[in-house]
């Protein structure tokens, strides 16, 4: 597919962003920005979701991981079923009872200043980083296929990226965002599905055929029992997949910032339980389409594509999309897919950053009413900025497949939101909140020398997403011991 077709499409996709970011921003005030005055549909933010929780990383990484790890990411998807389940009779019914515009503002009323900063502070650094992976494989893929072609730099496309986003959710934030992501979906799930059709028509098979062959039985194994020391077994995967899950689902603003903007908790559960649902399906197709891919790049003499000298199955996707012989309706709908994808997770991270640095740490609902909107502004130009920065540094970092990278990195980053929120709900104490930061950083370093032992050390045993989980609980142990008694809880809640 030429470059300049290519530059083409992207145009007249986003111009359509646009003419819905008009539509959908004559409310330019903070509370459309922040809550979608409480007025959207469940089901426009249930399908919305989808494309968010999916993202770029998934349109790509997961069908290039299928070569490895064949099916075993669908253990993952297993638990985050579970998780999804928690978020919607969990943790919404308290948010909705607060009447909060940041969930972490349930931090403060149940602990305090200090444990509320520290869990919105975790948030900002896990979706800085989350949403940076998935715009640095999209930048990756255009600066390979499109950019490169022109002469136009990595960081000029990365940069390029985030304007267009910046410019049709300036006004309207997360209104705008239900309706763009809705669209955007609805591209991206599309396009896998015809990248499905025209694969197999290409090798001449029906999809009955193609499932019932020898060549898909190579793929389609889902669950490792084989030993619990390796990385993906059943347990591991599926345990880590639920914790993370109602981390960067229930505990991240971004997602919950779309919740939080129905009409009421029971539509809000109603998204939760169909989005889940619709999300199991759409992934196990993103599975298949990552066999057929390898099963035609080997037919058709495909290499994996190379970067830096090293092979990047990352970019098998886009290499049979782009450049064989495929034709260009896989190209032009390669394409719309992965910029929807890309972009429907991107453009909501965007919005809750500033939504959340603007509530948590600067205050917004306490300035005066002619100054907050210009602070809004501002601060969404500032985490652009900080975007565009961290997404240049991973082209310099990264060297293992996207998806696989950010739920190591979730474990990391989530684990301190997953032990203050557990230690909320299901205990009766209050914290000695001037603690608080330290226990988590403590937490955090011991994760971190947990992640680095060499199997060799422990055994054979290979540490997966478990860390996560494991986070948490030393997180809530930490509070634990910095603990109040029940009665001094008590008094606090009186107090607030």
């Amino acid at each position: 597919m030429e470059p300049r077709l290519i530059l083409l499409t992207i145009a007249a996709y986003f111009a359509v962003l646009v003419f819905i970011s008009v539509l959908t921003g004559k409310d330019d005030s903070n509370k459309a920005f922040f809550q979608g005055s409480k007025q959207s549909p469940w089901y426009l933010v249930a399908f919305g979701m989808i494309g968010a929780s999916l993202s770029g990383v998934t349109f790509i990484s997961v069908p290039g991981w299928v070569g490895g790890a064949h099916f075993s990411y669908f253990q993952v998807v297993l638990g985050y079923f579970v998780g999804y389940l928690f978020v919607a009779f969990v943790l919404l019914p308290i948010y909705y009872r607060q009447n909060v515009t940041s969930i972490y503002q349930y931090l403060d009323t149940r602990f305090g200043t200090m444990s509320y900063k520290t869990g919105a502070f975790y948030f900002m650094v896990s979706r800085i980083l989350g949403a940076s992976f998935r715009l640095f494989l999209v930048a990756l893929v255009l600066q390979q296929f499109v950019f490169n072609a022109l002469g136009v730099s990595f960081e000029w496309t990365v940069i390029l990226s985030i304007l267009l986003i910046w410019i049709y959710t300036n006004r309207g934030g997360i209104k705008t965002i239900v309706w763009t992501d809705t669209l955007q979906t609805l591209f991206m799930i599309l396009a896998v599905v015809l990248s499905v059709g025209l694969i197999l028509d290409a090798l001449g098979w029906t999809l009955l055929d193609f499932l019932y062959s020898d060549a898909f039985a190579q793929y389609n194994q889902v669950f490792v029992w084989d030993s619990l020391t390796e990385k993906n077994h059943f347990l591991k995967s599926f345990i880590g997949g639920a914790f993370i899950t109602i981390c960067m689902t229930g505990l991240d603003q971004d997602m919950m910032q779309k919740n939080l903007t129905c009409r009421s908790l029971r539509d809000a559960q109603k998204n939760m339980l169909t989005f889940s649902i619709v999300l199991t399906g759409v992934t196990y197709i993103f599975l298949v389409l990552g066999s057929l891919l390898f099963i035609y790049a080997e037919a058709a003499d495909i290499a994996i594509p190379l970067m830096e000298g090293k092979a990047k199955t990352d970019l098998l996707f886009p290499e049979i999309a782009l450049n064989s012989k495929m034709g260009l309706t896989l190209s032009v709908v390669f394409l719309l897919g992965l910029i929807a994808a890309a972009y429907s997770s991107a453009d909501s991270a965007l919005t809750s950053l500033t939504t959340s640095f603007c509530v948590d740490f600067l205050g917004i609902e306490q300035k005066a009413t002619t100054q907050q909107k210009t602070i809004r502004k501002y601060v969404h130009i500032g985490m652009s900025l900080v975007l565009i920065v961290v997404i240049i540094a991973f082209k310099n970092i990264l060297d293992s497949n996207v998806i696989d990278s950010l739920l190591t990195v979730a474990g990391y980053t989530y684990g301190p939101l997953l032990g203050l929120f557990m230690f909320g709900i299901f205990t009766p104490y209050a914290v000695k909140d001037r603690w608080v930061l330290v226990v988590t950083v403590l937490s955090v370093g011991i994760i971190a020398l947990i992640g680095a032992l060499p199997p060799d050390l422990i055994g054979g045993y290979k540490v997966g997403y478990e860390l996560l989980p494991l986070n948490g609980l030393l997180t809530f142990l930490g509070l634990f011991l910095i603990r109040r008694t029940a009665k001094a809880q008590a008094k606090r809640s009186r107090e607030a």
